[in-house]
């Protein structure tokens, strides 16, 4: 783990971290450090509550991504933000550092399955058994050295569908060994389990489970990104914004 998680958003319905790349966010394989368990800690700390503390975990990041992760406080915010998360209703966005120069912008589609048994993802026809539409909006933002910074907005949530997409297409993410990369990111790891790659949750918004007021959380990507993004990035470290109903904040 490269740096500590940070709270970027709490009350009795939600808690939202922004997760440091390496840290798994739930406990698989068991025994390992998780965001889940740092924010079971930070509840226990700031309710004095002793007993068991309910964790909603609507959706996840992978562990060598960094970035926001929102998590519910109360069964009843749980269904309602993982049901925002399965009609696409929680605009997410990303930010890459892929290999190469990229200029095409707009749409990707792709076909993807998973393969049985492996923490890994295939391109495959349409047509294939167990094929899963996968769609991602896409914009270049710049360059940063022979890289290129890639906005990505998916509209699907398929299993490393940004990792897939990305390396499909002969422009890998920085670090991604798994899907293509031989460029190195990050800090120094002894382990592989311990490396990162240049895939940023960069922001979320959702409607907040009980109020229904839009919800929009942001976070810089970690201190090792290259200067370019980060300076360009034009926001604090952190940022929470809570629209109401007409749009105001």
């Amino acid at each position: 783990m490269t740096s500590e998680p940070v709270v970027l958003f709490e009350d009795n319905h939600c808690l939202a971290i922004a997760k440091p790349a390496g840290l798994l966010t739930q406990g698989v394989p068991a025994g390992l450090p998780t965001l889940e368990a740092w924010a079971r800690d930070v509840i226990r700390q700031r309710t004095g509550k002793t007993g068991n503390i309910y964790l909603g975990v609507p959706h996840r990041l992978d562990r060598p991504v960094s970035g926001v992760v929102l998590f519910a406080r109360t069964s009843k915010a749980a269904a309602r933000l993982a049901e925002q998360f399965q009609t696409q209703q929680v605009e997410k966005c990303y930010w890459a550092l892929v290999e190469g120069s990229v200029s095409a912008e707009g749409l990707w589609v792709d076909w993807l399955r998973k393969r049985p048994d492996e923490s890994r993802v295939d391109a495959v026809p349409h047509d294939a058994a167990g094929a899963k539409r996968a769609e991602s909006e896409v914009r270049v933002l710049g360059a940063a050295g022979t890289a290129t910074w890639l906005e990505l907005r998916p509209r699907t949530g398929r299993t490393h569908q940004l990792r897939v997409q990305a390396a499909v297409r002969g422009h890998p993410i920085l670090g991604d060994e798994l899907y293509g990369s031989t460029t190195h990111f990050g800090p120094p790891a002894e382990l592989r389990r311990d490396r990162v790659i240049a895939l940023h949750a960069r922001s979320l918004s959702f409607l907040h489970p009980i109020r229904y007021d839009r919800v929009v959380l942001a976070c810089d990507p970690p201190e090792y990104w290259p200067t370019p993004v980060r300076v360009g990035a034009g926001a604090t470290e952190t940022e929470t914004r809570i629209e109401t109903a007409d749009g105001h904040g």
